[in-house]
């Protein structure tokens, strides 16, 4: 089992940066795919981006493409959504999960608010 704890969420003009962490314990967290999702006001759930076990493999959301990265540090339990040219419409709840597959989340963190004003 794996709790995770997310952070580094804010307000944010439009067009800033912000970088998100999340943690986890346990000692097999290295052995999760990870991946990063958003719920704004009304709206269902939202992907973001997945980053497999090591690293090297992500995916990211269109709506989020070409502003965003994902990438973790194994060695610091640590996984981080960075995301740039922010807009009004990325105001969510963000969470992070953990799981088996990039499609089977079993663990969830609490979330971090992330508010950009226009």
């Amino acid at each position: 089992q794996v709790q995770l704890v997310e952070s580094g969420g804010g307000l944010v003009q439009a067009g800033g940066s912000l970088r998100l962490s999340c943690a986890g314990s346990g000692r097999f967290f290295s052995s999760y795919v990870m991946g990063w999702f958003r719920q704004a006001p009304g709206k269902e759930r939202e992907f973001v981006g997945t980053i497999s076990r090591t690293g090297v493999t992500t995916r990211i959301a269109d709506s989020v493409k070409g502003r965003s990265t994902i990438s973790r540090d194994n060695a610091k339990n640590t996984v981080y959504l960075q995301m740039h040219s922010l807009k009004p419409d990325d105001t969510a709840v963000y969470y992070c999960a953990a799981g088996i597959g990039p499609d089977n989340y079993a663990y969830w963190g609490q979330g971090t608010q992330v508010t950009v004003s226009s």
